[in-house]
């Protein structure tokens, strides 16, 4: 029963601490703005570059990807002191689902939010730094040639989900990283109907 309760408690846990609207508190403290009244209405880093700067931006991504990497940290540690050994994989598997839920549809924001990249990030550095660091590397490598965040992020997406299936781990982290990927692949939709059209903003751009 003691290891169900925290479990709960964790998932819970992990969805608050995603749902701390990094980018939404930088432009109210920092211009008194609603950033999803700006530019594309997300909350996320690249819609904080483009309406707040670079320095607000570099701070937001920072936070948003130390967001996943705590969530998992703290999934580990506090089950850590359970007899259950076996059963951590899953509950780090849901406590990084609730951390992306809770990023992209905050419990503050009316569930609104961004699209979980940098913080899904933080969870593949915590979870297989291997992972974590190909799906950086593939953003970096996309971000380079083609100064479009969201292909960069759809990119680093894919590339963790087929470094995760191709390195030796664990099932629950397999399908965390698989369902994390997908889902942060669904919340870039509208960029993707941009992509296609050729309307994406390049980095440096504001989006029309």
């Amino acid at each position: 029963m003691t290891f169900w309760i925290v479990s709960a408690a964790s998932i819970v846990a992990a969805y608050l601490l995603g749902s701390l609207p990094t980018g939404y508190l930088a432009g109210r403290l920092l211009k008194g703005i609603d950033i999803r009244e700006h530019g594309s209405g997300s909350t996320g880093a690249t819609n904080v570059l483009r309406t707040l700067g670079k320095g607000p931006a570099l701070a937001v991504l920072l936070v948003d990807v130390l967001k996943g990497v705590a969530a998992i940290a703290f999934v580990r540690w506090i089950h850590s002191w359970l007899d259950a050994p076996a059963w951590i994989p899953w509950a780090v598997c849901l406590a990084g689902l609730a951390v992306l839920l809770g990023h992209s549809r905050s419990v503050w924001l009316n569930f609104t939010g961004g699209k979980s990249a940098a913080t899904g990030l933080g969870v593949l550095l915590a979870l297989s730094w291997p992972v974590g660091l190909g799906a950086a590397a593939a953003f970096g490598v996309v971000l380079a040639i083609f100064r479009i965040v969201s292909l960069s992020s759809m990119t680093a997406a894919l590339t963790a989900i087929t470094l995760v299936c191709v390195l030796e781990q664990p099932l629950p982290y397999r399908l965390l990283v698989i369902a994390g990927g997908v889902y942060v692949i669904v919340l870039h939709r509208m960029n993707i109907r941009r992509l296609l059209a050729g309307t994406e903003p390049r980095v440096g751009r504001k989006l029309s």
